[in-house]
């Protein structure tokens, strides 16, 4: 069964600076709601949560990414800080499918309005 896992950037922030703390970015608010709200909701275990120090997608934040071995892997940026909720649907979308492609029509509203690419498995 093929471990998947959502990448979650603890870095992205919309305001760039040496002054902020990044234990507070809108990235690290993102990740600590995901990890919330999964622990709170009846989600499939198959998605585990990971936070990664940066996507380098710093002009457009907050970044996640969706991968799974032998599956398609999901880039999503501008991702709103509070998806949380849409990400978890997105994750139970993402964990059942066989081959990790999900029609764009039933992404979740939050992230029809992201920017995403789609990263063929290898």
């Amino acid at each position: 069964m093929a471990n998947h896992c959502l990448f979650i950037c603890k870095s992205c922030n919309s305001t760039h600076s040496k002054a902020i703390d990044y234990e507070k970015s809108e990235g690290a608010s993102l990740l600590n709601q995901v990890t919330a709200l999964q622990q709170t909701q009846a989600c499939s275990n198959e998605l585990e949560i990971r936070s990664v120090g940066c996507l380098w997608t710093c002009d457009d934040p907050c970044a996640v990414a969706f991968s799974a071995s032998e599956k398609a892997t999901y880039l999503f940026t501008k991702v709103p800080a509070t998806a949380a909720s849409a990400l978890l649907e997105f994750g139970e979308l993402y964990s059942s499918s066989k081959n990790g492609d999900i029609p764009w029509k039933q992404f979740p509203q939050a992230l029809q309005s992201t920017s995403v690419a789609k990263i063929p498995a290898v």
